[in-house]
């Protein structure tokens, strides 16, 4: 069977270079995470060992599953939703690209995202509200945007990598009450492991998500530009992210808190308040940097 040729998305050296980075430093940490977890809780090896080797596969296979079913989506058939799977195929014939599944999301936060290990497991989806609002052109965009993501590979890094914060706390406890019992009442190291076990999931939480972010905020305008270059049409998705930026503010807070925590997925970040945390870790470049961007490229494509 013949090989299917690269999609046609621009490549991008420094997007490869940061996915490969965040990805050794995530190893890293998980190897340093379990071995610390072996010093203290020596007794309980084999229980430690057996989860992280079930984690690490589940986190392998099982998060993108588990990112898209947080979100709330819903696989759809062409008969379901024509125009978006239409929108698809499109984009998918300008890129070169195996379709991926296609679902949306019960929400009036106008929004989208694409989970998925490779283009054979990928899965993109908007959000109801996203569908109700953009033109047809406008939501080509979005979509090659979030393909884009998936033709780098960079969707898979960010999925993975946020798998690890996720689970930090639930593997400790689970070692924790697992294994500490076994270690006998009068061992010292059982008093030493109460103290630090929390402080230890506490800094892989910190460390996974900032290193989350610093990969996040380069592959969203990486995404934005391979988008627009595909396309040929930048204005059409700076219109697109003008238009879901500004009709955040007419979210209900509820809607947009329950939407918050998968910000790095998203097209568009959505906050909750003013004040939220993530808007001083943004996962997203500012509007205004992805705009910028995007002029400067329909200023390139405009030259003779």
């Amino acid at each position: 069977m013949a090989r299917r040729p690269r999609s046609r998305y621009a490549p991008d050296q420094g997007l490869t270079t940061r996915m490969v980075t965040t990805m050794f430093l995530i190893g890293l940490l998980y190897v340093v995470f379990v071995g610390v977890l072996l010093a203290l809780l020596r007794g309980a090896w084999p229980l430690i060992l057996l989860i992280a080797g079930a984690l690490f596969i589940a986190q392998f296979w099982f998060s993108d599953r588990i990112a898209a079913y947080g979100m709330g989506a819903r696989e759809v058939t062409p008969e379901e939703a024509p125009q978006l799977h239409g929108a698809v195929d499109r984009v998918c014939a300008l890129a070169n690209m195996s379709k991926p599944r296609v679902a949306i999301t019960d929400s009036d936060v106008p929004n989208a995202f694409a989970t998925g290990r490779n283009e054979k497991t990928a899965l993109v989806c908007v959000t109801t509200g996203l569908l109700r609002r953009l033109e047809p052109e406008e939501l080509e965009g979005v979509l090659a945007h979030e393909l884009s993501h998936v033709a780098h590979r960079d969707v898979a890094v960010m999925t993975i990598a946020s798998f690890l914060g996720v689970l930090a706390g639930i593997m400790v406890r689970v070692s924790l009450y697992g294994g500490l019992g076994r270690a006998g009442r009068s061992n010292s190291n059982t008093a030493l492991a109460v103290a630090l076990i929390p402080l230890i999931s506490a800094a892989v939480y910190v460390i996974s998500f900032l290193l989350t972010r610093l990969l996040s905020r380069y592959r969203e305008l990486s995404a934005d530009r391979a988008a627009a270059l595909l396309t040929g049409r930048p204005s059409a998705l700076a219109s697109a992210l003008t238009k879901v930026t500004g009709e955040m503010a007419r979210i209900p807070t509820e809607d947009l808190r329950k939407a918050e925590p998968y910000n790095a997925f998203w097209f568009a970040p959505a906050f909750s308040s003013r004040e939220s945390l993530g808007r001083l870790l943004a996962s997203h470049p500012t509007l205004e940097q992805r705009l910028e961007q995007l002029a400067a490229i329909s200023a390139q494509l405009a030259r003779p």
